[in-house]
């Protein structure tokens, strides 16, 4: 089945809502704490409400909608998710912003999780993995560029305001799913035996080997963009000297890098199997992370030009990890690619709440930087021969 353009741009604009509901804010930490009169350890929280309502979000929501179908658990989070950024938009307390930012994760979960899960009950084989390239380039790039966003958000108007762009962005998704998107998944096709299916829907997939090899390969590689994202602005400008516009600029190439990347894999999934790109992708990645470390280690702060290539390659190299090892983890359970799909969102942000704060412990060097960078690739590249791509060929029906 050939993609349609206007269903691959709304896909990749759900599955971005997390990513910039996450990062965006991310300048306005200090703002929101003098403002609402509260710490930087309580205003850290709300990331940690919204990283956590995304992963229980996605547990609840991905399993309903193969018993219930995509499309109103769909349309109910993207609602939610507006009032909710809404919220946000006029909290009055610290307390209250950290319960809205967790309400706004879960219910921001859904477009993530039916994001992919659409995917799969829309393409199989060369043409999910091209989907899910595509897909990439709005996804994939989201959290590079939301922190630049929110910053640029900052100088026309006030913390506040960052929210208030998310709603919006929240209701134009739900004008977009409206005129664009049907039903998926028929109800032929659903899970039967209602609630009570589900702990044995998401045992299945936690009990898979090959799934959890795509799915955590994918989740490291998705962990070391998590190091990059959480630690870099600190890192890159007080340890490197970066000015605010090389910063920015950097940012920018990196994204730049891993959107080439991911149209570069959609051209070649059809004559290279995913398997292939899949391991092509987390080798690069896993090579540029030791050399990473060496330049962290040999070169503290001096030459930021030698730091920038391999993070180049770190970065870009997820526009080869990240479709393929979705198209390929999903492919193992066509009947239920809500659940599977809610497992691998779950353990992405597990991963990335665990390693956000770990990337910027004795930041005063980039080598516990690179060495978090490097252990997240090298993860990955065990867990994908260890448990084995190739495994994955033998779909399961």
């Amino acid at each position: 089945m050939r993609a349609n353009r206007g269903i691959v741009f709304t896909l990749g604009g759900l599955a971005a809502i997390s990513p910039l509901s996450g990062d965006m804010y991310l300048a306005a930490f200090p703002a929101i704490a003098t403002d609402l009169n509260a710490s930087v350890t309580q205003v850290q929280l709300t990331l940690t409400a919204s990283l956590l309502g995304l992963s229980s979000g996605q547990l609840v929501i991905g399993p309903l909608s193969d018993l219930w179908g995509r499309r109103p658990p769909l349309l109910t989070g993207i609602i939610l998710y507006v009032l909710a950024s809404l919220g946000c938009a006029f909290a009055g307390s610290i307390e209250l912003l950290i319960v809205l930012r967790f309400c706004q994760g879960f219910a921001g979960a859904a477009a993530v999780v039916l994001s992919r899960a659409m995917v799969r009950d829309l393409y199989t084989g060369t043409a999910a993995v091209r989907v899910f390239s595509q897909m990439m380039a709005v996804f994939g790039v989201a959290p590079v560029i939301a922190p630049v966003i929110g910053s640029a958000l900052l100088t026309v108007g006030n913390w506040r305001a960052i929210f208030l762009v998310l709603a919006g962005a929240g209701a134009l998704q739900l004008l977009a799913v409206l005129t664009t998107l049907g039903e998926t998944l028929p109800p032929e096709r659903r899970q039967s035996g209602g609630l009570r299916r589900i702990p044995g829907l998401v045992r299945a997939v936690f009990s898979d080997p090959p799934f959890l090899g795509a799915a955590l390969s994918c989740g490291f590689a998705f962990g070391a963009m998590f190091a990059y994202i959480a630690a870099s602005p600190f890192l890159l400008q007080e340890v490197y000297g970066a000015s605010p516009l090389v910063y920015g600029g950097l940012f920018a190439v990196n994204a730049a890098g891993l959107t080439a990347m991911t149209q570069l894999n959609s051209r070649l999934a059809a004559r290279i199997r995913p398997e292939r790109l899949l391991l092509t992708g987390i080798g690069a990645q896993s090579a540029a992370g030791v050399a990473l470390l060496g330049v962290a280690a040999l070169d503290p702060g001096r030459h930021l030009a030698a730091l920038a290539l391999p993070l180049f390659v770190v970065i870009s190299a997820l526009g080869l990890v990240m479709p393929n090892a979705t198209a390929l983890a999903l492919a193992r359970f066509p009947g239920s690619a809500g659940t599977a799909s809610s497992v691998m969102g779950a353990l992405h942000f597990t991963i990335g709440a665990l390693i956000a704060p770990l990337a910027g412990i004795g930041a005063a060097t980039a080598v516990p930087f690179a060495a978090m960078i490097t252990a997240m690739s090298l993860a990955g590249l065990t867990v994908t021969l260890t448990l084995g791509p190739v495994r994955l060929r033998r779909t399961r029906a």
